[in-house]
């Protein structure tokens, strides 16, 4: 799985972070043996290790990454939203806010990565959160783009917002 560990939640998380995942993952397709497994897009990078630890081992199963499901303001939904204080609530609104800033100046016609980055951390500036990282990449390898083009983007992001680290992303095509 070399590539897609390393960046991103790899370089913040440890690579031993995607061991871990692969090993619950590959136990868990193992006792059930299921037909289709669901992964959500809101953990993109864990769902592209998962789809290729499948295609490496020959699974059978199929990966169906399903949308990000958000609550109505935006907010990629998560079991670690719960440890937000409500102020820390109204901040954790710069992730998808700096999405939707990129979504929007990429529809405009922009594909240099440097605005579309630009646009989104400018977009979480209001909200006084700093990025760990806000990294616009090529959405199957995690290469990093200086362009966008007709494969599209992953714009990923992660911040913490007091002690709650969070976590979201936009796929851009």
């Amino acid at each position: 799985m070399a590539g897609l560990t390393e960046p991103l939640e790899g370089e913040h998380r440890g690579v031993a972070h995607f061991d871990g995942v692969a090993t619950v993952v590959t136990k868990l397709l193992n006792m059930v043996g299921p037909d289709v497994a669901f992964f959500g897009q809101k953990d993109a990078q864990q769902a592209l290790v998962v789809r290729r630890l499948v295609a490496d081992l020959d699974l059978p199963v199929e990966i169906d990454v399903r949308p990000t499901v958000r609550e109505p303001d935006g907010l990629a939904l998560s079991s670690r939203n719960a440890h937000l204080a409500p102020a820390e609530r109204k901040r954790s609104l710069a992730l998808s806010r700096a999405l939707e800033a990129a979504r929007a100046a990429y529809a405009g016609g922009e594909r240099d990565a440097a605005a579309l980055t630009g646009a989104a951390r400018a977009a979480m500036t209001p909200f006084a959160v700093e990025p760990e990282y806000l990294a616009l990449v090529h959405p199957e390898t995690l290469a990093p783009l200086a362009t966008v083009d007709g494969e599209g983007a992953l714009l990923a992001v992660a911040a913490r917002v007091g002690s709650t680290r969070l976590i979201d992303n936009a796929l851009l095509t």
